[in-house]
């Protein structure tokens, strides 16, 4: 890239240009996910919306293929491109709460714990993941499951606005009042349309105190567990959302030593109401079978965010795939189970997210994501550190992915994918796929956004 225009774009900033040619280009080009190994022809840091603004610009003046990181959590690793232009919002988190509309307004490179920090100093929250450090950007524009789901919807559902910097380098305001066919595709489809520079959410009140049930059985008794939980979806409250978890211990405290190296299933659930009624309707998930550890506990809403952060390290070697299934039965609980046992990894998961409630009861048409009525979903996660093992743990993901295709609605979640394939995103958009690609024709005719954010 010839250096006069490189020059000419950094005087233009307040924030900063990184080339392939200066020290900190290797950090600044790292992602969560430690299987990532692009290399980006330039990124720029953008420290205000102008900055975001004249990076457009620039791109598009340039030929360049432009990328956007948030969070940088996408596990394809859709934040970075080869040779192109990455738009790096890392530095823009600041997150504002208004209490006279009760929203939160967060900046495009914010993460989960920023919004969490801003909101719960007011009793409120935002429904997002489960993963403090999970940028906001990505998971809202790919729709944002979390504990809060089956009560108040996924966060796409929460989004109120968006600012959005368009492939022709404007500043455009996204909501049901203006431009709307744009806001209705950011709400879950999202990729590829422009920089999301701000995100205005509605908050709901969460407890000072929840009850968090967290109770781990031997993988052994994974088929009475997923059946006494398959029983409890029946006739649980909305207010609860629960994970269901294949995994091995670790051999590591806390956890005592006798269970260190074990595989289990774990039941994880949340009660968005006062702790004791909490306690009391979760008690059921606690006697699912023989348990190896209880380690339920009245805690924080925060606690709740942060239960998964230890497990998902920065630089680990991460391929997700993803599944909704049509329903539990019994030959997919036998699958899942075998499928857990035979991971090649003890830190890949087989995560069961019991979903429901609120996210079925938004209409198809209403935002991009289709598979609202899927009564599950599985995580695929193979995660593991030694790079040698690569073959082996990509294998075992697709291999659950195909195993479970019968009991699959034929879609999947894209922020749990390790795959940028036209195909499946065309899979899961479904009936929705022609009228996105339509909005994305209108604002970006060029495809300058042709990578994935992450």
């Amino acid at each position: 890239m010839n250096a006069e225009p490189v020059s000419g774009l950094a005087a233009q900033l307040r924030g900063k240009v990184i080339s392939p040619t200066d020290a900190g280009y290797e950090e600044a080009r790292k992602v969560w996910n430690g299987t990532i190994e692009k290399k980006p022809g330039l990124i720029v840091r953008c420290a205000t919306v102008e900055d975001v603004i004249a990076a457009v610009n620039f791109a598009r003046g340039q030929g360049l293929a432009v990328s956007v990181r948030g969070g940088g959590h996408h596990v394809a690793g859709g934040a970075l491109n080869d040779d192109g232009l990455v738009i790096d919002l890392s530095e823009l988190r600041g997150v504002s709460y208004d209490a006279s509309t009760q929203t939160a307004r967060a900046e495009g490179g914010a993460q989960l714990q920023d919004v969490d920090t801003a909101t719960l100093a007011h009793g409120r929250a935002v429904p997002m993941g489960v993963f403090s450090e999970t940028g906001i950007a990505g998971l809202t524009l790919g729709g944002g499951y979390g504990w809060q789901s089956a009560s108040r919807g996924l966060t796409c559902d929460n989004l109120v606005a968006a600012d959005v910097v368009t492939a022709d380098g404007r500043l455009l305001k996204a909501s049901e009042s203006e431009n709307p066919d744009l806001f209705w595709a950011l709400r879950g489809g999202g990729t590829n349309l422009g920089v999301v520079t701000l995100f205005e959410y509605r908050t709901h009140p969460v407890p000072e105190n929840l009850f968090i049930c967290f109770v781990t059985y031997p993988l052994a008794q994974g088929k009475q567990v997923f059946d006494g939980l398959r029983e409890f979806k029946k006739t649980s409250p909305r207010e609860v959302g629960i994970i269901s978890v294949i995994w091995t211990f670790p051999a590591s405290e806390p956890y005592p030593e006798e269970v260190w190296n074990q595989q289990f299933v774990a039941v994880l659930g949340s009660y968005m109401g006062p702790a004791e009624a909490g306690e009391r309707i979760l008690q059921p998930l606690r006697q699912l079978a023989t348990p190896l550890l209880d380690m339920s506990e009245v805690s924080t809403f925060a606690t709740l965010q942060r239960l998964f952060d230890e497990e998902y390290p920065k630089g680990r070697r991460y391929y997700w795939r993803s599944s909704y299934l049509s329903d539990l039965s019994d030959e997919a609980i036998e699958k899942l189970v075998d499928l857990g046992a035979r991971r090649p990894s003890p830190l890949s998961s087989l995560d069961l997210w019991v979903l429901g409630g609120a996210i079925a009861e938004v209409a198809l048409a209403d935002t991009p994501i289709v598979h609202r009525d899927a009564p599950y979903m599985v995580g695929i996660e193979a995660n593991w550190d030694d790079p040698g093992q690569d073959a082996a743990n990509i294998a075992w993901a697709r291999g659950v992915f195909t195993t479970l295709a019968p009991y699959s609605t034929g879609g999947s979640y894209l922020n749990f994918e390790d795959s940028n394939d036209q195909d499946r995103v065309a899979a899961v958009y479904g009936a929705n796929y022609q009228r996105l690609m339509e909005i994305k024709r209108k604002y970006d005719p060029d495809n300058l956004f042709g990578s994935r954010r992450g």
